[in-house]
């Protein structure tokens, strides 16, 4: 005999002042099953999740938990008040023997368990959040953008975490690649309607095509059939000269459909304008070094940053990549070496902060300046030079007037990115500097500012954890990984992965917390001592370089041939100089390999 599902909910409505966010909600999830949830900034994506977890109470229908079933809900604001440490607050919901098991969650997060819960900030709250929630191994996991606040480490281990586990889960989130990875189903709520599908993330979007091809189709059908309704009733006569009763009704119900149906919501009209050019030249960083402490963040660090140029910079949290972009702006002085800016340079900047005051109207929060200390209530805006009514602009980011009078404390994390994105769109500039952009945006609007910035005339400096957000748009990468050293490698994500190989995967990035004060973790079975004889991973690993260096020694030898060629510096600078940078990284990165291979094959034949 089946066994019921986990969780179900049935013909679930919730009405939130006006119109329902949603009506006629009906899902059964099965414990072991791995769905996202997926649905416009908006659409209720967190709050069915919430009525889901038991949090909000829904307006009509039932909600059915499998009795004795444990539902575990994660949070986007947890409240760690009451507690001493993240350790305290992850572990809460374990016996004393079973704490290693919250240890071994912030370990897998990087979070120092000893971190102060009252002065933790929000990402470290939110990964003490995760820790709790994965320790206490529910039978069901409902997660609200888990991978916010993490860096990508973090985010792999996550990955690892649930594909092993027989823990079953809802997610949410923006992350394509960590979707792609995780999920087996799709959950589709749209305009307050939830469809289901067996295929996970990967086959979304072909899906959503499809279902939009047919309601269009459907939707002309309808309104043909309505036309010739209306002319019939118009012209059509009976016998009698009487206009048949019957048919007029079936035009009022057909008239009904087409009121009822619910068109889909638009993109948002954004649009994103480079001021002046810049300079060719816009930032040249020459061996620079920055340490606080004993601590080493960078070490003799250069680059070359070139008008067009689209950079990533990629690590770990608490690496220091944000600290590195603040010196390459000026906003920090580095310990040594020299920055020089280029000219004409205009800066636009969203930090992910997502500091907009809470009490503020929407309103208010555009019209505002505290340069020119205007206070916010201006009817216009200017929009890159143009006067534009503060209402109408709101529009093209998906805002109504009653939101635009309403609090930045209402939005949710996606309206509020929006928002700030509004803000920055509407400066002209030629420097473009996204710190997290991507964070709790939709998929559609993440699309149309990928799309944006590719056709952005400027220079963008991009931090970010989205891996298919980083392969789309960047076209040079630096990557920190924790030893004070920063790379560049040409391309985006995979390209910098494929050129790292397993070493990126390997390397033990060092802590950025002090975790002497940490409780102790709970005994582990004692490490085996050495074998006389090489481990697996190096055997792999001495296998697999010669091929890595032929593959280098080929790209080396491209470039070389490109490089060249003397026309090429006076065509296209930007290509030259870009080819110059991946020539430079790819000879460092033979010079690596062949030394690990000369140390790898002492060792071989020590042991042999």
């Amino acid at each position: 005999m089946a066994r019921p599902p986990i969780l179900a909910l049935s013909e679930i409505s919730l009405t939130f002042g006006g119109d329902p966010l949603f009506s006629g909600i009906s899902l059964a999830v099965e414990q072991t099953e791995r769905l996202c949830l997926v649905g416009r900034n908006g659409s209720g994506k967190s709050t069915l999740l919430k009525i889901a977890a038991g949090i909000v109470q829904h307006d009509k229908g039932e909600r059915f938990v499998q009795p004795g079933g444990k539902i575990s809900y994660l949070p986007q604001d947890p409240d760690l008040s009451g507690f001493d440490t993240v350790l305290d607050y992850a572990s809460a919901d374990l016996p004393d023997d079973e704490i290693y098991k919250a240890q071994m969650a912030l370990d897998g997060l990087r979070l120092d368990p000893s971190v102060s819960a009252e002065s933790a900030s929000g990402g470290e709250k939110r990964r003490a959040a995760l820790a709790r929630l994965l320790a206490a191994e529910p039978d069901l996991m409902l997660l609200d953008e888990p991978t916010n606040h993490l860096d990508v480490t973090a985010i792999e281990w996550l990955e690892g975490e649930l594909l092993s586990g027989r823990t079953g889960y809802v997610v949410i989130s923006h992350d394509r690649a960590f979707l792609n990875r995780v999920t087996k189903g799709t959950l589709w709520l749209d305009r307050g309607v939830m469809r289901r599908s067996d295929q996970g993330f990967g086959g979304f979007e072909d899906w959503q095509d499809k279902v939009f091809e047919e309601e269009d189709t459907a939707l002309h059908k309808l309104d043909r059939k309505i036309k010739r309704e209306e002319h019939w009733i118009i012209h059509g006569v009976s016998g009698r000269r009487k206009r048949n009763v019957r048919r007029v009704a079936e035009l009022a119900d057909l008239r009904a459909q087409k009121t009822d149906h619910v068109r889909r919501q638009g993109a948002a009209a954004m649009a994103l304008e480079a001021g002046q050019s810049s300079g060719k030249l816009v930032i040249e960083a020459k061996d620079i070094t920055k340490g606080f402490g004993d601590r080493t963040l960078l070490s003799g660090f250069s680059t070359k940053i070139m008008r067009g140029d689209r950079v990533a910079f990629v690590g770990p949290n608490g690496v220091g990549k944000t600290t590195l972009l603040k010196m390459l702006l000026g906003d920090v002085d580095p310990d040594s070496g020299s920055i020089r800016h280029g000219s004409n340079i205009e800066v636009a900047t969203l930090d992910q902060s997502r500091d907009v005051p809470e009490h503020l109207t929407l309103w208010e929060a555009m019209t505002e300046d505290k340069l020119l200390g205007v206070k916010g209530s201006n009817d216009q805006i200017l929009v890159r030079g143009r006067p534009k009514h503060v209402v109408g602009y709101l529009k093209e980011f998906l805002f109504d007037e009653r939101q635009a009078r309403g609090p930045v404390s209402a939005l949710s994390g996606g309206e509020r990115a929006r928002l700030l994105l509004a803000k920055i769109m509407a400066r002209e500039s030629n420097l473009l500097v996204l710190d997290e952009p991507t964070n709790d945006l939709d998929m559609e609007t993440l699309d149309l500012l990928q799309e944006l910035l590719s056709d952005y005339d400027g220079t963008l400096l991009l931090v970010s954890h989205d891996r298919d957000f980083i392969d789309r748009i960047a076209t040079t990468t630096i990557a920190m990984e924790g030893d004070g050293q920063a790379i560049e490698y040409a391309g985006g994500w995979s390209d910098y992965r494929a050129l790292r190989g397993d070493k990126a995967e390997a390397r033990d990035v060092r802590r950025t917390t002090d975790t002497k004060n940490a409780p102790a973790p709970a005994p582990m079975p004692a490490k085996p001592k050495p074998s006389a004889k090489m481990s697996f991973k190096q055997t792999h690993r001495l296998e697999k370089l010669p091929g890595e260096i032929e593959l280098l020694e080929t790209e080396i030898a491209k470039l070389e041939d490109l490089l060249s060629d003397p026309e090429l510096f006076k065509t296209d600078n930007t290509k030259f100089v870009k080819a110059g940078k991946a020539l430079s990284a790819r000879q460092d990165m033979l010079a690596k390999a062949e030394e690990e291979w000369l140390e790898l094959e002492a060792l071989r034949e020590e042991m042999s």
